[in-house]
């Protein structure tokens, strides 16, 4: 956890820095700086916010009583367990999954955010690892036996879910947009807000949403809820701080404890795609990780037979908009600043929990889904192919030429001037 330094004090981390960059200092004129000590630079080098408490007693640490508690519940359900092996298993489960949330609470480094508390993004640090130890376990399974164990946790699941179309009436009437109205049309419009606040860009929003309307045309021959009608594509789917014993009235210390759900700094994101070659693959990369994600629920839906309103659907948006918060953060972090070396904890969790999920739908995938791509979406995809590859060449290869080359000619013209000039003098 970083150093909780209050105002007016000096924490004792910052005296060691200071110290420690004294010392480096000294030893700088005489020796060159060990290899080994850049490695530990890098490593524990941090860009989160320092920490003002609200409450001191929600930032002091509480480990040997988090222990206390984990074995007084270990005791109390263990020599309370009924005889049935189903819910045994179903609480040992769940007991297994409570220690690793609790030791990510209790244990695990701070992320970039402060708000509501780093406690609380440690512990969605926890969820992404509890959630690829299940993708890890599902990806093991076949698809029949993955289908039937989501049956222990709903009696009603492990049912083949009937096909639904959205492009069998496309006629421009009130009951036809009515009938439309379902739970994607509130996940297209909630899922901006939250692009919104995980990219910080609207350019990059806009072509997301643009690019997954794209897809839902190129895939509809697979998944049969993708076919929607024209205006359904294009129209319903588009469219510092005081500590609180500082704050003198009542009223202020309430509306500083709402603030505390807020973010405590706004950090800008420049993503830049068009600056350097390494921007531009960021940004691609970024946006093909973000279109899985979403693809990724609307495959897992369909190969687990997962209705789509069923909290595990809506838990699963939930949690992947928590995760996406802090790593995105980390990998602007990462491409933008020179002192970070190593990609963070929330991105790397991140990366697995997505890469795991499509493993699963490639996997599940075999024997679903028999009808080829058409060749007008072939053509289509491999057009933008091309068009970003044109494009890579003509600004980072073909432009810096043209540059360099005018400059060069400039300098000539301008050495030409001067001599013309001292020769007429």
């Amino acid at each position: 956890m970083p150093p909780i330094k209050r105002r007016g004090s000096k924490t004792a981390s910052t005296s060691r820095d200071q110290s420690r960059g004294r010392t480096r200092s000294k030893s700088a004129k005489t020796t060159a700086a060990k290899p080994s000590s850049l490695v530990r630079d890098s490593w524990i080098y941090t860009y989160a916010d320092e920490i003002n408490p609200t409450l001191e007693f929600f930032y002091k640490p509480h480990t040997i009583s988090a222990l206390l508690f984990m074995i007084a519940g270990f005791i109390y359900y263990a020599f309370n367990s009924q005889s049935n092996v189903v819910s045994n298993t179903k609480m040992g489960a769940i007991a297994c999954f409570g220690v690793i949330l609790l030791t990510g609470l209790v244990e695990f480094k701070d992320g970039p955010f402060i708000r509501p508390h780093p406690a609380f993004w440690r512990l969605v640090l926890a969820v992404s690892v509890s959630y690829q130890l299940i993708l890890v376990m599902l990806l093991f399974q076949d698809k029949h036996t993955a289908r039937h164990l989501f049956s222990y946790l709903d009696p009603s699941l492990g049912v083949e879910l009937p096909e639904k179309s959205y492009a069998e009436d496309c006629s421009i009437t009130w009951q036809t947009v009515y009938n439309h109205m379902d739970v994607f049309v509130i996940a297209h419009t909630v899922g901006w807000f939250a692009k919104s606040m995980v990219l910080r860009d609207q350019w990059i929003c806009w072509i997301l949403s643009i690019l997954f309307e794209f897809l839902e045309y190129s895939l509809q021959h697979q998944l049969p809820n993708f076919a929607e009608c024209w205006w359904d594509h294009w129209i319903l789917d588009q469219y510092s701080w005081r500590s609180v014993t500082q704050i003198p009235t009542y009223q202020g210390k309430i509306q500083r404890g709402f603030a505390q759900f807020t973010p405590h700094s706004w950090t800008r994101f420049n993503w830049g795609p068009s600056k350097s070659f390494k921007s531009f693959l960021a940004v691609i990369a970024l946006i093909a990780f973000e279109l899985q994600i979403e693809l990724n629920a609307f495959y897992l839906k369909a190969l687990l037979w997962l209705p789509p309103p069923h909290f595990i659907n809506v838990l699963r948006l939930v949690t992947m908009f928590l995760f996406c918060m802090p790593a995105t953060r980390e990998v602007y972090q990462y491409l933008s600043d020179p002192r970070c070396k190593r990609l963070g904890y929330h991105a790397w969790m991140l990366v697995a929990n997505v890469m795991t999920e499509s493993l699963i739908c490639i996997k599940f995938s075999a024997g679903e889904f028999s009808e080829p791509f058409p060749p007008n979406v072939i053509l289509f995809w491999l057009l933008v192919v091309i068009a970003l590859v044109v494009y890579a060449a003509a600004q980072f290869g073909l432009r810096p030429m043209l540059e360099a080359k005018a400059a060069e000619e400039e300098a000539v013209a301008a050495v030409v001037a001067r001599e013309e000039d001292a020769k007429n003098e």
